[in-house]
């Protein structure tokens, strides 16, 4: 129990806003919704399923009235020797026709279930790429992971098998029902008196086990959030000495997964024990109530036979369904999540009349932009500037001041809050996201390297280059000294992040990525501010081939590297508060001369 405290006090750092239990209630348009992923495969693989669940379900229907009420009232009472062969041959041909019909079931069921996932997986992965930076703002990788993987493969049951199972177990039952009131109406009647009973308790479940089964989902997310965070930090956990503290948070978020797990077992665990109750006391009525009826002469020792054969086979669909409920369960708790996703709208949407935005020149322009990141926070504050077609232009001002605010609005990552962005004096909320982002490349102070080759990480920016254009562009911002020295070149696998390559070498990657992309308006968020005094020389260089005839955006603190811009704009908590070229903002001797002179007498102390 004190354990259990400790664990609860290092949970409580962090707070899951956003994985909360979804109050829905179960209703079947959900389910409609999640099994018009099967709509694709209604003319071949599902009525190839269906057909040959039909057919073994019909076989297994037909079985026992031939072994109890043929074979024992009309072969074996009757002695007819060549009736009870013929009866023997047809048993064994209906056993190999079903032999058949499940083999294929099997294959097609699981091929079917397989294609949904996949496409299932792929429409929600399509959708979170297309979702603005808010809805990645609110959210950690780890529970957008649980989502696309976990969530989706609690499905993966269902779709294989759950879905014609359910089909063949609810046929099965109504042909059971049919054959067992045709055979004897009263034996009937006794025997299915527990039914209304179990209904009862087993709906009084439903709410009960589809929470629980929620809350696992979210205990998962929270699990996958920590795991992803402590991997992507290990290196701050160990130079801080944290790693006894990390194992003690990590033990919380397990032991919770782990109860959550264990409750929601528990609940799902209750419904076949009771299923198997009803069956003991279905045959204990059928016993003593079809040992009376065989006394009275009501019905023969083959009904009887049969009677049983088919009581048997009814709580088998039952005990059966039971499981389906419950992987039903699993998908609507899993389902809620998938789809809370899926109808998320990206804040930053295309109209329906969006027109490409081709070729454009450059030029920037801001019209009293305001932007908050929420109802607290002004990030602009009504923002009215210019960027000429080919300048280069800089940004600066202290931490908060809005610099990246307005890179982000360029690339149209968020929309401004009132006022409009315009290129080449087109809204940019007109036009295309693709035709604008696609002329626009980002270099940023902590540069994302993909797992795979350096080749490849270069090529990113531009897919259809050529293994030659990729190396000029490395040369070109002198990335090649450092990339010719490496075991296989070019082609050196990288792991995730690149953390062979020191942060310096990952810049110049970043740097010949955004040349090989050719953009019209090219954006340095504290592109150089990780990049040591030598390498920067060498970038300074590079950068003279880079902003050639394009229009540029430099965010940096570093003010060595702006002094040649064609404009600089010195911001203050959302506002502008000077303007001009390094000269000219000198000899004003305001906020950018005293950010200079700062910068400089710290140089100097060092």
């Amino acid at each position: 129990m004190k354990g259990r405290k400790q664990n609860q006090k290092h949970l409580d750092r962090f707070h899951y806003s956003t994985e909360q239990v979804i109050e829905k209630p179960f209703n079947w348009q959900q389910l409609s919704r999640l099994f018009s992923y099967m709509k694709p495969y209604s003319k071949n693989l599902l009525p190839l399923s269906i057909f040959a669940m039909i057919l073994s379900t019909a076989v297994r229907l037909i079985v026992p009235i031939i072994i109890g009420k043929y074979t024992l009232d009309y072969a074996i009472a009757n002695k007819n020797t060549s009736l009870l062969v013929t009866l023997v041959i047809i048993i064994a041909v209906l056993y190999s026709i079903s032999y058949v019909g499940n083999v294929f079931r099997i294959r097609w069921t699981n091929l079917l279930g397989q294609n949904v996932i996949y496409d299932l997986r792929k429409h929600l992965f399509t959708h979170v790429q297309q979702l603005s930076h808010r809805f990645f703002d609110s959210r950690s990788a780890g529970s957008i992971l649980v989502r696309i993987l976990n969530d989706i493969n609690s499905l993966q049951e269902l779709f294989t098998s759950g879905v014609i199972n359910l089909l063949m177990d609810l046929i099965m039952l109504i042909g059971i029902f049919v054959i067992l009131f045709t055979l004897s109406p009263e034996l009937a009647i006794a025997v299915m008196i527990i039914l209304p009973i179990m209904f009862f308790i087993s709906t009084s479940l439903r709410r009960k086990i589809r929470r629980s089964w929620q809350m696992v989902r979210i205990k998962q997310s929270k699990l996958n959030s920590h795991l992803n965070e402590s991997i992507q930090g290990i290196r701050v956990t160990q130079s801080f000495t944290q790693e006894r503290e990390n194992m003690e948070f990590f033990d919380g978020v397990n032991t919770e997964t782990h109860d959550s797990w264990q409750d929601a077992t528990k609940k799902n665990a209750m419904f076949r024990p009771f299923v198997e109750m009803s069956n003991a006391i279905g045959t204990a009525i059928l016993i003593w109530y079809g040992a009376t009826l065989i006394g009275n002469g009501t019905i023969s020792i083959g009904v009887f036979v049969s009677f049983a054969f088919y009581l048997g086979m009814f709580w088998e669909p039952i005990s059966r369904i039971g499981q389906i409920y419950n992987q039903l369960l699993m998908a609507m708790a899993s389902s809620e999540r998938i789809f809370e996703f899926l109808d998320e709208k990206p804040n930053v949407a295309e109209k329906d009349n969006a027109e490409r935005l081709e070729n454009i020149k450059g030029r920037i322009e801001f019209d009293s932009v305001e932007f908050a990141y929420d109802e607290k926070r002004k990030a602009l504050k009504g923002i009215s500037l210019e960027m000429k077609a080919g300048q280069t232009v800089a940004l600066v001002g202290h931490t908060g001041s809005g610099k990246t605010t307005i890179a982000n609005l360029v690339s149209r990552f968020y929309d401004p809050t009132s006022g409009s962005v315009k290129i080449d004096g087109v809204d940019l909320q007109d036009v295309t996201l693709e035709s604008v982002r696609s002329q626009i490349s980002v270099v940023l102070q902590d540069t994302f390297i993909f797992s795979g080759t350096i080749m490849d990480n270069i090529r990113f920016g531009n897919p259809e280059a050529s293994d030659e254009e990729v190396v000029k562009a490395a040369q070109a911002v002198g990335a090649n000294l450092f990339i010719e020295k490496l075991s296989n070149g070019y082609l050196t696998e990288v792991e995730e992040r690149g953390n062979i390559l020191s942060v310096g070498e990952r810049q110049l990657i970043s740097f010949a990525r955004a040349l090989l992309a050719d953009p019209k308006i090219l954006i340095l968020d504290e592109a150089t501010a990780s990049i040591d005094t030598e390498t920067e020389v060498k970038i300074q260089h590079a950068l003279k081939t880079l902003l050639q005839n394009r229009t540029a955006i430099i965010i940096a603190h570093r003010l060595s590297t702006i002094r040649e811009a064609d404009n600089i704009f010195v911001l203050d908590h959302g506002e502008i508060i000077e303007q001009g070229n390094h000269a000219q903002l000198m000899d004003v001797k305001g906020e950018y001369y005293k950010l200079v002179k700062a910068q400089f007498n710290m140089l100097s102390a060092g």
